[in-house]
């Protein structure tokens, strides 16, 4: 078996309402959908969003000379050499771009053998993830907590046990809607939050302070992922855990962190961190300093189902709350890259399966993406 061609699928939509969070509003969202072909008419996908037209450029220009005619099954080989061309860039668009292929290549390998890829690494765990809502979101405007308890509602309906809104407003604001709403969905679900790296670590540590209430799992992001003398700081001084690592690319920079004691709890995300080979070792390294890993998602189908794929295979942690981690994070936003296959919703008991169909679990076809595409391109072997 042999690569024949990579197609890049660009996507855009619009949020309706905009999606508000500490540092930005998010009026439009982008990403990067990859599709490796081969000649036994196997095909795998791969996802990133965070820099999709950087890693588009790069996968280009550098990667795809390497991995065309390449027996796409050698998914360890084909990391090694796509790593080798980085350069300087090691956790910034090139390894978004391999962390998008990678994946593709297990899609294919665990397709060529019939088995999903959590049979590939090594089997799967557990057959379902605790499904947490990743939102309610803040809103525009004064008040931007004043939507969150009546889409909290909505989602405890759909069958959410956990919850993850995005707060960063103000400490004291932080603490009133977050009391509040803890207040709202009782003691026995799951409560944690975002900041999205919004706030210095003294006014993170406040904002803790004021949540007490709120008896949060972790907070999450709570200062950027550069600042790691900020996220030690705010570790050592709130009782709460302190998560992270989603805008972390490369294994030393998760290596720093950890040695910094800077998290308790670790999220690396399948399309930044270098797929599943990036995300393996990065879970690897977790387990040797006793770290609970669980995948970040933000994206679509593809990263969803990749997310779930791996998250069978990571090592189990009682972090204290509904059950054990690793929990699998669901974008309750609209959000019609996610909804390609389906609304994604958990089952009664709050959890979704791990789809145990062959490679990613689905089947997609490049025609369902025709309404949300911005550009395509195909990279191809030369006879």
């Amino acid at each position: 078996m042999k690569i024949i061609a990579i197609r890049g699928h660009h996507f855009a939509f619009s949020p309706t309402p905009p999606i508000a969070n500490a540092i930005n509003v998010l009026r439009r969202r982008q990403g990067l959908l990859i599709e490796v072909l081969t000649d036994e008419g196997i095909t795998g996908w791969g996802e990133t969003v965070a820099s999709p037209h950087a890693a588009a450029g790069f996968l280009r220009g550098r990667l795809a000379s390497l991995l065309l005619g390449q027996d796409p099954r050698a998914t360890g080989r084909l990391f090694d050499r796509m790593t080798a061309v980085l350069g300087y860039d090691r956790r910034g668009a090139g390894m978004m771009a391999i962390s998008a292929v990678d994946t593709a290549l297990h899609d294919i390998a665990a397709r060529a053998i019939g088995v999903p890829v959590a049979d590939l690494l090594g089997g799967a765990l557990r057959p379902n993830l605790l499904a947490y809502a990743s939102g309610p979101f803040m809103r525009e405007g004064a008040d931007p907590y004043h939507a969150m308890a009546a889409e909290t509602e909505v989602l405890q309906r759909r069958g959410y046990r956990a919850f993850k809104p995005r707060i960063g407003f103000t400490p004291k604001a932080d603490g009133l809607a977050m009391n509040a709403l803890r207040r709202q969905i009782g003691p026995e679900a799951g409560l944690m939050v975002d900041i999205n790296q919004g706030y210095t670590a003294r006014a993170a540590i406040e904002s803790a302070r004021r949540m007490a209430e709120a008896d949060l799992l972790w907070i999450e992001e709570p200062v950027p992922p550069e600042d790691l003398r900020g996220y030690s700081t705010v570790s050592r001084a709130i009782d709460v855990a302190v998560a992270g690592g989603e805008s972390l690319g490369s294994l030393a920079a998760f290596r720093e962190c950890f040695e910094a004691e800077a998290l308790s709890l670790v999220q690396p995300d399948v399309g930044v961190c270098g797929g599943f080979t990036g995300m393996r070792r990065v879970a690897a390294l977790a387990d040797a300093f006793e770290i609970p890993s669980m995948p970040h998602v933000w994206g679509g189908v593809v990263a969803f189902y990749a997310s779930l794929q791996i998250g069978a295979v990571l090592t189990a942690r009682r972090g204290g709350g509904p059950a054990p981690y690793p929990y699998i994070e669901v974008d309750v936003t609209p959000n019609p890259m996610l909804a390609l296959l389906g609304e994604i919703a958990p089952e009664a008991d709050g959890t979704i399966a791990v789809p145990t169909g062959p490679g990613l679990g689905f089947e997609l076809s490049a025609e369902r993406l025709a309404p949300w595409l911005t550009e395509q391109w195909t990279e191809t072997l030369s006879a």
